[in-house]
């Protein structure tokens, strides 16, 4: 009402220009999920089977669990190296007190553990000047060495009766929906509503534009810089949690290059690693591509040492195309 005839309402238009470009930005990365499917479908003839695709989604499931905490950190400039020696050592963790003072114990133990290792990345990467890479090496190479003290670094087997953790990794709802999945969803919906629909969401991607001037306008640098890491060391916790129950066991030994393939997956989901860009459904998806590859090269016969040459060239491209794109 009061609106002249042929007059575009700005915000309508702000709204309308945003969700296009949006769009814009996610397509080429579903382009390249169609291509992928299709090519692994003339590969291995089997690769679009429901079970085939069910266990994909499974598999997929601990990764993007990894990326979406690291979406967070990278988003604000830093790094975290730690989260694959943090899955070892929280899936390490949680089955030996597991195994002595059951389901509850064995959680508490191990989230308490993956909070602790956020606490400390979070507040060497806010409170010195050392660089985030340098801090989560070093607590990379603690988290591991401390997992491996564990029954001399030999496998833990998860109780028989333990039934409700085994189910984290393997069940299935309904007979068709994998429970790791569903943990995925749901992580991924929270981490989506706390970046995209909240304050601190808002001052992340502040913080990762442009510190100094996030710093003039109020916000709280260091404490959110420390809540970032928490935050990411315990879903490498849940994803150590879900890999653990998956392999029926601890491995002390297991989790090596996850965080390689996390990163991977933010930075073809479209994440810039000078911070301030990026999305958690580009992630997702980034996550997916990243899956199918690992899978699809897997079941095609093609030798390790030619995966990760391939996997390289794909994160070498994003790269490359983030450039690009901020140059722009």
């Amino acid at each position: 009402p009061g609106r002249s005839h042929g007059r575009t309402d700005p915000q309508l238009t702000k709204a309308m220009t945003s969700k296009f470009k949006s769009i814009r930005q996610v397509f080429p990365l579903l382009l390249a999920i169609v291509v992928l499917l299709g090519l692994f479908r003339i590969w291995v003839p089997q690769f679009l089977g429901l079970e085939n695709l069910l266990d994909l989604a499974q598999q997929i499931s601990v990764n993007a669990i990894l990326a979406f905490g690291m979406t967070l950190v990278i988003l604000i400039g830093g790094i975290d190296l730690s989260v694959g020696a943090v899955v070892a050592l929280i899936g390490t963790v949680t089955v030996a007190i597991l195994a002595q003072g059951g389901l509850a114990a064995g959680l508490l133990a191990g989230f308490g553990m993956a909070a602790l290792f956020g606490v400390i990345n979070g507040v060497c990467a806010a409170r010195t000047r050392m660089p985030p890479f340098i801090i989560t090496l070093a607590t990379m190479l603690v988290a591991r060495g401390v997992a491996l003290r564990f029954n001399e670094g030999r496998p833990l087997a998860v109780p028989d009766a333990e039934t409700f953790f085994l189910a984290l990794g393997n069940a299935r709802l309904f007979g068709f929906l994998p429970v790791p999945v569903l943990v995925m969803i749901v992580a991924f919906t929270m981490t989506a509503v706390l970046l995209h629909r909240t304050r601190f969401g808002q001052h992340l991607y502040a913080i990762g534009g442009n510190r100094e001037a996030a710093r003039f306008t109020g916000i709280p640098l260091a404490r959110n810089e420390v809540i970032v890491y928490v935050i990411c060391s315990l879903l490498a916790g849940l994803a150590g949690i879900i890999h653990a129950s998956q392999l029926y066991s601890a491995e002390p030994a297991s989790g090596q290059g996850f965080e390689l393939n996390a990163i991977a997956a933010v930075v073809v989901g479209g994440t810039s690693f000078t911070g301030g860009i990026g999305t958690m459904r580009g992630t997702l998806i980034g996550a997916i591509i990243i899956g199918i590859l690992d899978k699809g090269l897997n079941q095609a016969g093609v030798h390790f040492s030619l995966q990760y040459i391939v996997k390289g060239v794909v994160v070498l491209t994003a790269v490359y195309l983030d450039v690009r794109r901020r140059k722009r």
